[in-house]
């Protein structure tokens, strides 16, 4: 019988390039991804992989590798390692760390914690996480791609990547970025998306929660007319209210979720009517075993799941594969080469997964190329 009692809590950083070496939406510019998390070791030898994403800020990414190691890590030692949901709840129960925090910092390390001890369960069973939560429930899972789009793209280089993505890569959908100091120059750069890529694929933009309500408000008219899929975080982004006066005010769907780190968050908003695609991260929501909550409850309301990829799709594409309400996942490349198993699209499809684990395992090579020091 394989022994899963923990004996080791390794903390690691990574700052691996975003494509282009910069990107920019309309809140944040970014030259590098933050893979920060843990590797977590069992008496029998199987390590287990677990990480959250961050924007590669060196001072704030020890705030997360210190939560792990100075505070989770003897609560895990001598544990067994697939007591996945007890671990959950003894972690994120904690008083001391609890008192400090039960989202932001905390729960970006729990996320990691979590994500490591799925990964141990899977190998342990030698399954993919998919199949070990209950095996797929569709046979292919759109993949939507979301790096051609950014602010820091001119709109015809946007129009023209966007093409080649649904024309040659088999793409069936696209995301751009949008927020800008300008809502009309906003608006003529999705027209020349929409009439670039034709009226098939579909379109989905993304304010990164940068507009106000009355700025959002009077652009809404217009985006029908583009047979736009959904409008993500187009406001600040913990203003309930505010969603769901857009929400009966704006025919196009909203969606949202990357910046909502509870299941209680999820829940409030869910029950105002307030969101229409749930956008749950595993990497903010405190991990696998949160997300799976909140998918549930996703589903209880008839609701389509699109995680948000703060892990760029390496372990979303098992849940999502795994999980009824998921109805497609967002494409981002820039870590894919970390790991022993790269998360891969063909024709417009996610590849399931065939190694055992959570698709998390990380590349020795990678680590030596991209490691930051912890201290």
């Amino acid at each position: 019988m394989t022994d899963t009692t923990i004996t080791a809590v390794e903390p690691y950083i990574l700052h691996v390039p975003v494509t282009g070496n910069m990107v920019q939406d309309s809140t944040h510019t970014l030259t590098h991804w933050g893979v920060v998390g843990t590797k977590i070791t069992t008496a029998s030898g199987i390590e287990g992989y677990g990480f959250t994403g961050t924007h590669a800020h060196l001072p704030s990414d020890r705030l997360i590798t210190d939560c792990i190691r100075t505070c989770y890590a003897e609560l895990l030692l001598g544990e067994d390692a697939c007591d996945v949901q007890r671990l959950w709840h003894k972690l994120y129960g904690y008083p001391f760390v609890q008192w400090v925090g039960r989202t932001g910092i905390t729960h970006l390390a729990l996320a990691a914690v979590d994500t490591a001890l799925w990964d141990i369960k899977a190998k342990a069973a030698e399954q993919p996480l998919w199949k070990l939560l209950g095996g797929a429930t569709v046979e292919r899972l759109e993949a939507y791609n979301t790096d051609g789009g950014w602010l820091s793209l001119d709109a015809q280089t946007v129009a023209n990547t966007c093409r080649k993505l649904v024309e040659q890569d088999g793409y069936r959908g696209v995301k751009i970025k949008i927020g800008s100091d300008d809502p009309r120059a906003d608006l003529k750069r999705i027209e020349l998306v929409r009439k670039t890529i034709g009226s098939d694929p579909t379109l989905a933009v993304d304010c990164n929660g940068r507009w106000n309500l009355t700025t959002m408000l009077s652009i809404a008219p217009r985006l029908p007319d583009y047979d736009i899929l959904w409008v993500e975080e187009p406001i600040f982004y913990d203003d309930l209210a505010g969603h769901v006066r857009l929400s009966q005010a704006m025919a196009t769907p909203i969606a949202l979720g990357e910046q909502l780190y509870a299941l209680d968050n999820f829940r409030d908003f869910i029950a105002a009517g307030a969101v229409h695609w749930v956008q749950p991260d595993m990497t903010r929501v405190g991990g696998i075993t949160e997300w799976l909550r909140v998918a549930d409850l996703a589903l209880a309301y008839r609701l389509p799941v699109v995680a948000h990829v703060g892990d760029m799709g390496q372990v979303h594409v098992h849940l999502s594969y795994a999980h009824p309400a998921a109805a497609r996942l967002e494409y981002i490349p820039w870590i894919r080469e970390c790991f022993t198993e790269p998360i891969r699209v063909q024709d417009g499809y996610y590849v399931r997964p065939e190694q055992p684990g959570a698709g998390a395992t990380l590349r020795p090579d990678a680590v030596e190329k991209y490691a930051k020091e912890l201290d």
